[in-house]
């Protein structure tokens, strides 16, 4: 079976051969598992023999001017079309510096607000043209990436205590950011399909959590954020297609609202945070599918992620509606025979 026909038989709650299975790796653990064995020049899905999901982006940022402040041998710092600062060590699985943010209040968000626009050139048209017809004739999974959200909007735009703040003292502007930043890649997304491109869901990222606990509270989501979510979704939704939602820590308490918008697919479980997949299984499987769930911390110990397979995969992949990843990411921890013998394990507890 393909990608796309494993992924639809989840959504419609059906058996396939077997689970799907996807997962992203860091680019540490790319040249780990090259300088163990795979070759040079392969893409690591089909060396292990994966699912291939794929995404395709628009540019709904302020466009500020991209460029370089400061270049040394350890470090680069760069401002973004976002507006921000960010200071990048050099070398692979290095976390950024945050740095500044040039909105930083309300009118200085009026400001960018006037810079985002619809213009056909922030579409990549020929990037569109190049790889959708292979994508579609492989059987790929094609998602459209909306950037907006609560995530986008603190760790790209504005700051997280800024919008924290504003999300208490001044909600009308944290809004307003979310809804211009999803309309924006609404009307976006609407030249790419309306030009006959053709996807099979919408991927948003959008961390709501932390560990045990949620950044904010479900009055404050349901006045503020989900009513961008929900217009995401139902896009989708009006179109035929899916909607997957990837967000990171405890947010199990969102889960019903996210439902009630209609949204398909819930990434990535993280059990690290306080998710439990067996419950959310049991408790929502018949009305969302579940995507992750698979501790990361377990990957690079064998017996362990072994037997935490055989215990979770069983329940999770009933009447379909599962679809295999870690709960977050593989950490460059994970040897090339570790994953070997994962990818493995699935395809032998995860076959139908």
């Amino acid at each position: 079976m393909t990608t796309k026909e494993r992924v639809n038989r989840m959504i419609a709650r059906k058996e396939a051969d077997r689970v799907p299975i996807t997962d992203s790796p860091w680019q540490g653990t790319i040249s780990r598992w090259k300088r163990e064995g795979m070759p040079q020049d392969a893409d690591w899905r089909d060396y292990f023999d994966v699912d291939k999901f794929e995404a395709i982006m628009v540019n709904p940022s302020p466009n500020y001017e991209q460029r370089t402040i400061e270049d040394t041998d350890t470090f680069f710092v760069l401002e973004t079309n976002y507006g921000a600062t960010i200071k990048y060590l050099k070398g692979e699985d290095t976390t950024p510096e945050f740095l500044d943010f040039k909105i930083s209040d309300s009118q200085k968000w009026a400001e960018a607000k006037a810079r985002i626009g619809h213009e056909a050139e922030r579409i990549q048209w020929d990037y569109l043209k190049k790889y959708m017809p292979l994508w579609h004739s492989e059987g790929r999974w094609i998602e459209a990436l909306f950037w907006f959200g609560f995530d986008v909007t603190h760790s790209w735009m504005v700051g997280t205590e800024t919008l924290l703040i504003a999300m208490m003292e001044e909600p009308e502007w944290a809004a307003d950011m979310f809804n211009t930043m999803v309309d924006t890649n609404i009307a976006l997304f609407d030249q790419v399909w309306d030009a006959g491109y053709r996807f099979d869901g919408i991927l948003f990222y959008d961390d709501m959590g932390y560990k045990q606990s949620q950044f904010f509270s479900l009055n404050t989501y349901r006045e503020l954020l989900k009513p961008a979510h929900k217009k995401a979704i139902e896009w989708a939704t009006n179109r035929g297609i899916a909607s997957r939602l990837h967000s990171c820590g405890l947010m199990e308490p969102f889960v019903p609202d996210l439902i009630e918008c209609g949204l398909t697919m819930l990434n990535p479980l993280e059990v690290k945070a306080g998710m439990e997949p067996i419950h959310l299984k049991k408790t929502y499987g018949d009305k969302l599918v579940l995507n992750g769930g698979i501790n990361a911390v377990l990957w690079d110990k064998s017996d362990e992620i072994k037997a935490e397979i055989e215990r979770v995969l069983p329940v999770l992949k009933e009447n379909g509606g599962y679809i295999f990843s870690s709960d977050h990411s593989i950490p460059n921890a994970v040897s090339l025979t570790d994953f070997k013998d994962i990818v493995a394990n699935v395809k032998r507890v995860g076959a139908y």
